[in-house]
């Protein structure tokens, strides 16, 4: 199997929740003692009922109940929205892509910009997946998520100093947010300013997991960086990332690039050759 190098495969598994590629296949559901108790009469409390299992991870129950939600109360691009995003993360890449393109000119614009980032990553187009958070960042340039993963697509490409404002941004809008912090010790360290980096690790008080992971991180783009240097060539630091042959453990993709830095108990990994 060819060892595949999208923005999500190189974050962090053990403090990260799964994403994308059957993340949520088979997975068992919590209980919604809400969902059945509450009459699914009302649409404002409906649609927030599917995107609280979306966000306990239950995306292929989500995409059940998008189904039922129509039935009841038609199509709107909010449910559309939900309906793209749950079938990325279950794996319907192509089905998802399609959702979003057609919401990108709406309401949900932004949201569906993100999206699209997100499968290209996946899908080893790192130039369309810069392209596409750009698009998302611009619409909303308040949002963290966006930051962050436009942030980190551009340090996977090698590209430090266009990598720093967004990351920066996203630190300084959420100060508390152990992610966004990751994220900027991780442009620090690959920009050889590793006291920088560790006096955001300590004030932000982060996890030892944390911080061996963040090393971890730096470690492992700066061979692409190397390899790339002076010829600013993102296909080709992506190229380089697939060279080895031999089998490997990797860690699962992750739900969001972002939640790389959120804690968990034990890594998932699968074989790639």
């Amino acid at each position: 199997m060819r060892t595949t190098t999208y923005l999500s495969l190189l974050l962090l598994p053990a403090l990260i929740a799964g994403c994308g590629n059957n993340r949520a296949a088979y997975k068992i559901p919590p209980a919604e003692p809400a969902l059945v108790e509450t009459p699914q009469n009302d649409r404002g409390m409906y649609l927030d009922l599917i995107k609280q299992m979306q966000a306990q991870g239950a995306y292929f129950a989500s995409l059940a109940h998008i189904d039922a939600f129509r039935q009841r109360f038609g199509d709107i691009p909010e449910l559309r929205i939900l309906q793209a995003d749950a079938l990325r993360e279950t794996g319907e890449r192509s089905a998802a892509a399609q959702q979003y393109r057609m919401l990108t000119k709406g309401p949900q614009a932004a949201q569906a910009w993100h999206g699209l980032g997100l499968i290209a990553a996946a899908s080893n187009d790192a130039s369309g997946a810069q392209l596409a958070l750009r698009n998302a960042v611009q619409i909303d340039p308040l949002n963290v998520a966006y930051l962050g993963d436009l942030g980190f697509a551009l340090l996977q490409s090698g590209e430090l100093d266009q990598a720093r404002v967004p990351l920066a941004k996203a630190a300084e809008l959420a100060p508390g947010n152990a992610r966004a912090v990751s994220n900027l010790a991780l442009w620090a360290l690959l920009n050889g300013q590793p006291e920088m980096a560790d006096a955001m690790i300590q004030r932000a008080n982060l996890p030892q997991a944390t911080r061996q992971e963040i090393l971890r991180l730096a470690s492992t783009l700066r061979r692409p960086v190397a390899i790339t240097s002076g010829a600013g060539n993102a296909p080709a630091a992506l190229a380089a990332q697939q060279g080895p042959t031999t089998p490997s453990l990797r860690p699962l993709p992750p739900r969001s690039m972002l939640d790389r830095f959120t804690p968990t108990t034990a890594p998932s990994q699968e074989t790639v050759q």
